[in-house]
């Protein structure tokens, strides 16, 4: 007889970290998920037990729903579950024999045969070993950051690094700022907001914002794709409230997006990494035109004379006219000036959803710095003047070095009365730890390929402004090269920089032993010796908390719904297998339960502390909905203080003020025309040359344009076939394979003699990806875009990319030479459509491998099968 539905509570945002978003309830049946919906706030606790809000502006009012909004992808991610790609069993490389031949040129090539978790594991221990002796601890880096499913107990990311260090250290991938990477390398300098350089004071500016602005420009920003991980669609509510209240709202993008196609009042396309120049024509517009707050830059900056002298061509020779911009830009002359003189008449906010883009492009540290320094030049912190990020609200807010902490100095919006946090029961990378020697993710392949290696900043996110003038180096002294690869992280083919190169640095004969694990074989994986099938978040006991949605802060159980698929096991429990193997088990645990560290997680949650809810009324509920701070409304606005009173409230800078000039730039890398001390337009350096304007733009003529995916979280979630299905994520070729999109503009398809529905190649001189033409005039001419993140399926590895993965073909160097962040947007592209039948041909294995034509790429097809 069939049983009951039961319905639990999950979290569903996929950043990898303890902090989590997207709270839903799952309904199980005899152990199988049926549905998955939203959390109703209200489902066990009365609204006036966690204080409904109101923002009250203009005779209109916003209140959050009654029930989270979550996003496509958590609603469907019964689908990733259950996928035909979830790895079921150990896998060993058919072709690498840890006592004999190891073939390294075949990774990402062979196929893999069945092994049990006994031998998987002595493997794994015995290489340990073996690499130790060898070499020492720090040949082996561990590859474990974030931006996986979202657990605590069970860790997607990290359990590794303690049993490393328990080992005596490991070289330790650190993560760049891939979020933020022109904030945090360029804006920083001029207004110092730690740690990750966007506007860090928040605090009420989204009811400032309704009350005072009179226009926001969402500059590379699309509200209604990109904070949907991270906590769901409120802020597509919010946007519509906007528009209600009258205020403008203008995008400037390359192409129409799904934020721009139901909000805009003006699209502004603009060709990508171009933003620079529009800013300087805007900034030359206002100077010239008597347009700007000079009392206001007088008592709030430093070095605008400076500045001004770039601007109007007196330091190069070259006025930042609105005809220069214009032609830089592909903008029209009278739209530069009608949105220059709309700015300055305006009381305006900027929007972004990290910053688009633009922040991860070539030299993205200028027009970082220049949106900056133009929304000083229009009186930063006054009435409706911010910058508004519509993502991961209070992310960072409680921040302390070294610690990343949630809080209030960077939500916006109404919020809680305690910041409910369960890192005490994390048992991965939160943990705070630094090895003996580190990388730079961006920079892994660069390492492996090209030893010794130097460069400026840790690169985590977390870190402090001077950290960017520290010089590190590789090996570090004392230190090993790097000959085995941990990982649980395997995502750096589809979502970094370089992605070719990386493929030729695991199949340097450098690297022994690649060990990956994961709970689905994609990207990474298939360059892994040996593979360790993980559970999913739906396949353990945990505890998590709900921080980043907007309506309501909650904790909760994150109870088991299903039995592990195969024989996978959570990433912790893979690391407790392997520290068994080591014989250091009981040290690795310190002898916590599972069960012992959720109750550990909720009792040093800040819950219990505040009197709010106890353990007992927890576990019978089975999720706490926090209060909303009842003094929410008398906290300060945003940068008011500083707008007010510049010199007893400075900015984290030297001066205490905005700095159009960065005497630290200038001091410390002197003579840099990458990152000069006044932000500037870099045409070409010795970096990069991806601007129509350079010598590879005449074989390479379109600029590429990748943004976050409409229906992934950077890799996650392309094989859930609901999703598939969308027009915009997927076009089924001639050879019903499901390529990624490739969005072209009609005038730009018709000179090649593509049409819709087309099997495109997208190439340049790092290699090719194949895509399906999306023809739409939602694209300005002169570019085309790919979303990243899509899978990889090499047809020749490190050539030819089936799958869509276009960071395969991205540029390999960081974003200028001193500053270390990675450029995989606004490069040079060309595109052509392919004979399918005729590849098939050309490459009959890679052709013929079984495929699922609902989901993609599926499990069987890594298996080795003789004859």
């Amino acid at each position: 007889m069939p049983g009951k539905v039961k319905t639990v509570v999950k979290g569903l945002s996929f950043g990898g970290v303890t902090e989590d978003a997207n709270a839903g309830m799952v309904d199980i049946k005899d152990g199988k998920i049926i549905r998955i919906r939203p959390l109703h706030f209200d489902w066990k606790y009365k609204p006036e037990e966690f204080r409904p809000w109101k923002i009250e502006a203009r005779g209109s009012s916003f209140e959050p729903t009654m029930k989270t909004l979550l996003p496509p992808y958590a609603l469907a991610y019964k689908n990733r579950v259950y996928s035909p790609n979830r790895t079921m069993y150990p896998l060993k490389r058919v072709d690498w024999n840890p006592n004999g031949e190891r073939n390294p040129q075949n990774r990402g090539k062979s196929r893999y045969v069945r092994i049990s978790w006994d031998e998987a594991t002595d493997i794994v221990a015995s290489e340990i070993k073996r690499i130790h002796k060898k070499y020492g601890p720090t040949a082996i880096l561990a590859q474990a950051d974030g931006h996986g499913e979202t657990k605590t107990v069970h860790a997607a990311h990290g359990c590794c690094r303690r049993l490393l260090r328990l080992m005596g250290g490991y070289t330790w991938q650190t993560r760049n700022p891939d979020s933020w990477e022109g904030w945090y390398w360029g804006a920083k300098h001029v207004w110092g907001c730690e740690p990750v350089g966007k506007q860090r004071n928040n605090t009420n500016i989204v009811p400032d914002i309704a009350e005072h602005a009179e226009m926001i420009l969402f500059w590379g920003c699309d509200p209604e794709t990109t904070t949907w991980g991270w906590g769901g669609q409120t802020v597509s509510r919010l946007c519509y409230w906007f528009t209600e209240l009258g205020i403008k709202q203008i995008y400037i993008c390359p192409d129409l997006n799904y934020g721009a196609a139901v909000h805009a009042d003006k699209w502004i396309p603009i060709l990508p990494n171009t933003d620079a120049a529009l800013h300087l024509g805007i900034a030359y517009y206002w100077i010239t035109n008597d347009l700007y707050d000079k009392e206001y830059v007088a008592t709030h900056t430093v070095g605008f004379d400076q500045f001004k002298d770039y601007v109007l061509g007196k330091e190069d020779g070259i006025p930042k006219t609105l005809s220069w911009a214009s032609k830089k830009t592909g903008i029209p002359t009278r739209i530069i000036k009608v949105l220059a003189r709309e700015w300055a008449a305006k009381a305006t906010s900027i929007c972004h959803s990290n910053g688009g883009p633009g922040v991860r492009s070539p030299y993205s540290t200028e027009p970082c710095r220049l949106e900056v320094v133009l929304l000083g030049m229009q009186g930063l912190g006054k009435p409706g003047c911010h910058q508004l990020t519509m993502i991961e609200w209070g992310i960072f807010g409680g921040w302390n070095p070294p610690n990343w902490l949630i809080g209030d100095d960077t939500n916006p919006a109404p919020g809680p009365v305690v910041w409910p946090a369960v890192v005490a029961a994390n048992r991965g990378f939160t943990e705070p730890d630094m090895p003996q020697q580190i990388i730079p993710k961006l920079l892994i392949h660069e390492a492996i390929l090209n030893a010794p290696l130097t460069w400026y900043g840790n690169t985590q996110c977390r870190y402090l402004v001077e950290d960017q003038f520290v010089k590190y180096k590789y090996p570090a002294d004392g230190c090993s090269e790097v000959h085995m690869i941990w990982t649980d992280t395997p995502s750096w083919m589809s979502c970094w920089n370089g992605g070719n190169r990386m493929a030729d640095a695991f199949r340097s004969p450098q690297i022994e032993f690649v060990v990956a694990q994961h709970p689905w074989i994609e990207n990474d994986c298939e360059f892994a010796d040996i593979i360790l099938p993980a559970t999913t978040k739906f396949e353990t006991e945990d505890i998590g908390v709900d921080v980043f949605t907007a309506e309501y802060r909650t904790v909760f159980l994150d109870p088991k719904c299903t039995e592990p698929r195969g024989e996978s096991k959570s990433d912790y429990e893979i690391v407790c297998a392997i520290a068994e193997k080591l014989g250091i088990l009981e040290e690795y645990t310190m002898g916590e339960t599972e069960e012992g560290l959720i109750k550990k997680g909720f009792d040093t949650s800040g819950v219990p502390q505040a009197g709010l809810c106890d353990w007992k009324e927890f576990k019978e509920k089975g999720y706490y909905v926090i209060p909303t701070d009842p003094n929410w409304k008398k906290k300060d606005v945003g940068m008011r203080k500083f707008y007010e009173d510049p010199e007893n409230n400075p900015l984290r800078t030297p001066s205490g003020k905005l700095e159009y000039y960065s005497q630290r730039l200038a001091e410390h890398f002197p003579g840099d025309n990458e990152r000069p001390p006044v932000p500037h337009w870099i045409e070409k350096g010795e970096s990069h040359d991806e601007r129509l304007s350079g010598e590879r733009a005449k074989k390479y003529p379109l600029l590429i344009v990748s943004n976050h995916p409409r229906w992934r979280v950077h890799s996650q979630h392309d094989d859930m076939q609901w999703l598939r299905e969308m027009e915009t994520c997927k076009i089924v070729g001639p050879d019903g394979y499901a390529y990624q999109t490739m969005w072209i503009h009609p005038s730009e398809a018709a000179k090649r003699g593509i049409k819709h529905g087309d099997v495109v190649n997208v190439f340049n001189d790092r290699g090719g990806v194949l895509c399906g033409a999306y023809v739409t005039e939602r694209l300005m001419p002169g570019t085309v875009y790919v979303d990243h993140g899509a899978r990889y399926d090499p047809i020749v590895p490190g050539v030819l990319d089936r799958g869509g993965a276009i960071n395969t073909i991205t540029p390999h160097k960081p974003i200028s030479k001193n500053a270390t962040g990675m450029a995989v947007c606004g490069f040079l592209v060309d595109v052509e459509r392919v004979n399918v039948e005729e590849l098939k041909k050309k490459y009959p294995e890679a052709f013929n491998r079984p495929y699922n034509r609902a989901s993609g790429l599926c499990y069987e097809r890594m298996l080795y099968k003789e004859g």
